[in-house]
């Protein structure tokens, strides 16, 4: 079974990833129930073999279903169904409703601040982070640069209790910003929302920057709810790299 030929006949809104397609795949089994609660998924070896992926990328696909709570991993053992249904994605210590929910108490307000009280220094950091951002292809990369973003206007607002809050919940951003940029194509649409953040606090706007700062929450959410209840089927890329 080759998922990069599966589905071509569904309507072409989005060309997903050979990771995409087996987590697609995976995750409608389990789903369906043809793999139910407390089942071990096959091997890496078989699924390897009858999805016909490489093993990096069923790898990354396993990982997903995991951080979406399918599944869990157990060492020596092999991974499990523990979930029929996606409910709320975890993103290291913390779920993605929480998460999202804090972030909206602190970010905004911060987002705010920043603008009254960003420094030249402040606004050239961030300025060059924006460049680089926008030049980066590596997914790491950019994820490390994309929690850097939101630590940086943390620091612009200048009180260090608001850049701890970040420092804190740091890993959770990284992880949640793969997951979206992975699955929701997210790369593209946050180089543009963190733009705006960035010349609402050049401008001074407090206003507009806590505006700008929901914007992007609110998509952040709004792809989030996309990845978890899907109401559309994606193309698969014809000919995805399988490694």
């Amino acid at each position: 079974m080759n998922l990069s030929d599966s589905q071509t006949a569904a309507p072409v809104l989005r060309r997903v990833s050979a990771m995409e397609a087996v987590l697609g795949h995976l995750r409608g089994a389990i789903e369906r129930g043809e793999y139910a609660i407390g089942d071990k998924l096959p091997s890496e070896a078989e699924l390897c073999r009858t999805l016909e992926v490489s093993r990096s990328v069923l790898r990354e696909a396993l990982r997903a279903l995991q951080t979406m709570g399918l599944t869990v991993s157990r060492t020596g053992k092999g991974t499990f169904v523990v979930a029929g249904a996606v409910e709320d994605p975890t993103f290291g210590d913390y779920t993605a409703d929480d998460l999202l929910e804090v972030r909206r108490h602190v970010e905004i307000p911060v987002a705010g601040y920043a603008a009254r009280r960003r420094t030249p220094d402040n606004l050239d950091r961030l300025a060059h982070l924006l460049d680089r951002m926008d030049r980066e292809t590596d997914t790491t990369a950019w994820v490390a640069m994309d929690t850097l973003f939101h630590l940086t206007v943390a620091e612009a607002a200048q009180n260090p209790v608001f850049r701890r809050v970040i420092e804190e919940i740091r890993d959770a951003l990284a992880r949640q910003s793969a997951f979206l940029n992975e699955l929701g194509g997210r790369r593209e649409q946050s180089n543009r929302e963190h733009r705006a953040i960035v010349e609402a606090l050049l401008d001074g706007s407090d206003h507009d920057a806590e505006e700008a700062m929901a914007h992007h929450l609110d998509r952040v959410e709004t792809t989030l709810t996309d990845i978890v209840r899907p109401t559309r089927t994606d193309t698969p890329t014809e000919g995805a790299p399988e490694a």
